[in-house]
């Protein structure tokens, strides 16, 4: 159930089948606080956020070397924002900046959890924050260690909740069912991937785990890296000076600069643009209709949004407006552009 905020425009939406509600539109520090803009910068986009409604804003210890964690905190003490009105999460795993030997400084070994949450709570200068992810599975760690170490972190009043961020169906349900067997507290939460180009995973594979499990989504990337922004309409064009396809290095991006150099680009640039023409025709942007397009997805608690200006944080709260307009037709407009709605299989629909 969506909630309306009397006073602006922002949508909330419970996580999962938790009691916790997240702004449907988040903010957050993957590419930007700490790194791609100015502290002051920062600090701007996550006021406006916070003036537009958003109160669910999403780090992680390993987004620049810990410094988003770091710039979110400050933020947080100097604007003197009421700690209940926000929901602050971060995700544990990669540790690359804890210490100098790397070995026991990553990963979801009890240690790690245990140590890592911590050190994010120092930098972030909070008691607790509200949600704790496991930043991509551990496959070399037993997955009754990590749950175990997930309620210890939540018993200590560290965490309110937990959950995960590009894990398989298969490794969900496991730490569920371990959950339910050991009497503990389960991940309520996963954290993946989901644009208009990439819904195999959320469609497809996590058929199920909604209506079993009760997992929630806070999806990120909706317009994978700024591809779906409206300004790649050329299959032979360089990325933007200046923007994150050209200077990030990330895996994500450095896997999308990779398709320039076969077919499949072209192909995915023809469906960007039909798109664009689509939303023209709606009288709204691109980044818009993409945003929306991933609300409309009822499994979706939040959409996590990036800026690197505050006017984009406004742009990107008023794609809410939009959602009315994507009706069943208009849907089916765009799963006929984009050919990629993954086949549900039948014997697992509900």
């Amino acid at each position: 159930m969506a909630w309306p905020n009397k006073n602006k425009d922002m949508l909330y939406r419970r996580l999962g089948n938790s009691g916790l509600h997240v702004s449907a539109i988040g903010l957050g520090g993957w590419l930007t606080f700490g790194g791609h803009v100015g502290n002051n910068v920062a600090r701007d986009c996550m006021k406006q956020a916070y003036e537009c409604g958003v109160n669910f804003f999403d780090t992680a210890e390993s987004y620049a070397g810990g410094q988003s964690e770091v710039v979110m905190g400050q933020t947080i003490k100097e604007l003197g924002w009421k700690r209940s009105d926000l929901v602050i999460s971060t995700k544990l795993n990669w540790g690359l900046h804890n210490g100098e030997i790397l070995i026991n400084n990553h990963g979801l070994s009890r240690k790690h959890i245990v140590e890592g949450t911590r050190a994010s709570l120092q930098r972030l200068q909070l008691e607790y924050v509200d949600i704790i992810y496991a930043h991509r599975p551990d496959r070399l760690t037993p997955m009754e260690e990590t749950v175990r170490a997930f309620n210890f972190v939540i018993n200590q009043g560290w965490a309110f909740y937990w959950g995960t961020s590009e894990w398989s169906a298969d490794e969900i349900v496991e730490a569920c069912g371990i959950a339910k067997e050991l009497g503990l507290i389960a991940p309520i939460v996963e954290q993946p991937l989901y644009n208009m180009l990439d819904r195999e995973r959320v469609e497809g594979q996590f058929q199920r785990i909604y209506s079993r499990f009760g997992i929630g989504l806070t999806t990120f990337s909706p317009l994978k890296m700024g591809l779906l922004s409206g300004k790649y309409n050329d299959a032979t064009a360089e990325p933007p000076a200046g923007s994150r396809f050209a200077e990030c290095n990330d895996k994500f991006a450095s896997g999308v600069r990779k398709d320039w150099e076969n077919e499949q680009w072209a192909g995915t640039i023809r469906k960007i643009v039909g798109l664009k023409e689509l939303a023209d025709s709606l009288g709204v942007k691109l980044s818009q209709l993409a945003l929306a397009w991933c609300l409309k997805n009822e499994n979706v608690s939040s959409v996590i949004t990036g800026a690197s200006r505050p006017e984009q944080v406004v742009d990107n709260v008023q794609s809410l407006k939009l959602l009315p307009k994507l009706t069943p037709e208009v849907m089916a407009q765009i799963d006929e552009y984009l050919q990629n709605k993954p086949a549900l299989d039948p014997a697992r629909q509900d």
